[in-house]
């Protein structure tokens, strides 16, 4: 599954997160009634919500080039330079997790955001000299996941400004919908809903497991995939009614077993699960959060009653896997 053909290209045909859109729309609108560069744009939210889409749709609707990078690929301030000296007039710049950007790209974005402007020093010592060179008014895009790691300068540069939040089910049923429609898949609106369910309120999660179920319509000779193929298929791959899966159980049951319920601190439960910490921090855990199992505290890590409830429901009961 090709990402770029599932996109839509369009904000009008862009499912979910309603606030933004309308809100969007009219700065875009607006830049457009004016001839001038969208001011730039810092989207925020969890892995997989549409901020890379995001930042697509707004270059389309500008009828802009986008040039796209990411802030761990800029090591170091040329890498940038190099970028930003090939802009062109309203083009558009994305920076996907932006906040990795180092302190000195960091710096020389400072007045390319606000004066436009690029400075670079020329040569070492006391020869040394600075370069000012113009550049065309461009829109810079940020997106992260982490916000809380942007410096203030960095994020004060920012004129508008977007937090994406978790899809509901409807929304998730729409976007895989039209996925389906996309790529010819066969999918009946309940068969939509039964992998929405599971799908963590991200879209990107959805189109992973359309992906999966489709595997299993195809083996089994099914064209078209309805509601008793998609659970059947989703139950295989271990994902109950709430979309937790085997790996959510065990962080779950390590913290009750292990560690009496918490509070245990991150890097602890990470080398209890053999997991990278930060992972679990951007993963897993906000959707733990979201559905009311677990609490981040100072301490650390602590389950939620309702944790010790979904263990204790049984096997299957109410649709969960254990």
């Amino acid at each position: 599954m090709n990402t770029n053909e599932i996109r839509p290209r369009r904000l009008a045909d862009y499912v979910g997160q309603e606030e933004v859109r309308k809100v969007l729309a009219v700065y875009l609108s607006a830049a457009a009634a004016r001839g001038e560069a969208l001011d730039h744009v810092l989207l925020t939210g969890y892995p997989g919500l549409g901020k890379t889409t995001l930042a697509h749709i707004i270059a389309a609707e500008l009828g802009s080039k986008i040039h796209v990078t990411s802030g761990a690929a800029l090591e170091r301030a040329g890498d940038l330079a190099a970028i930003l000296t090939n802009l062109s007039e309203r083009d558009v710049l994305f920076i996907d997790e932006i906040h990795r950007l180092p302190a000195a790209v960091e710096e020389i974005l400072y007045p390319a955001m606000e004066d436009f402007r690029l400075d670079l020093v020329v040569g070492k010592g006391p020869g040394a000299r600075l370069l000012k060179l113009h550049l065309p008014r461009f829109t810079l895009v940020g997106a992260t996941t982490r916000s809380g790691l942007l410096s203030a300068p960095l994020r004060d540069r920012f004129g508008i400004s977007f937090k994406l939040d978790f899809y509901r089910e409807e929304e998730l049923q729409e976007i895989l919908l039209r996925t389906a429609r996309v790529l010819k898949i066969g999918l009946e609106p309940q068969g939509a809903l039964e992998i929405a369910k599971r799908a963590r309120g991200t879209p990107r999660v959805a189109n992973r497991l359309l992906r999966r179920v489709w595997d299993f319509a195809l083996v089994e000779g099914k064209e078209v995939i309805d509601a008793t193929l998609a659970r059947k298929a989703l139950e295989v791959m271990e994902l109950d009614i709430m979309g937790l899966g085997p790996f959510d159980r065990l962080l779950i049951k390590t913290i009750m077993e292990k560690f009496d319920g918490g509070p245990v601190g991150l890097d602890t439960l990470a080398t209890a699960l053999c997991e990278d910490p930060r992972t679990l921090e951007d993963v897993y855990e906000p959707f733990l959060i979201r559905c009311g199992l677990l609490r981040r505290t100072r301490r650390g890590r602590v389950l939620t009653p309702k944790a010790y409830e979904y263990f204790n429901q049984g096997r299957k009961k109410d649709g969960l896997l254990f």
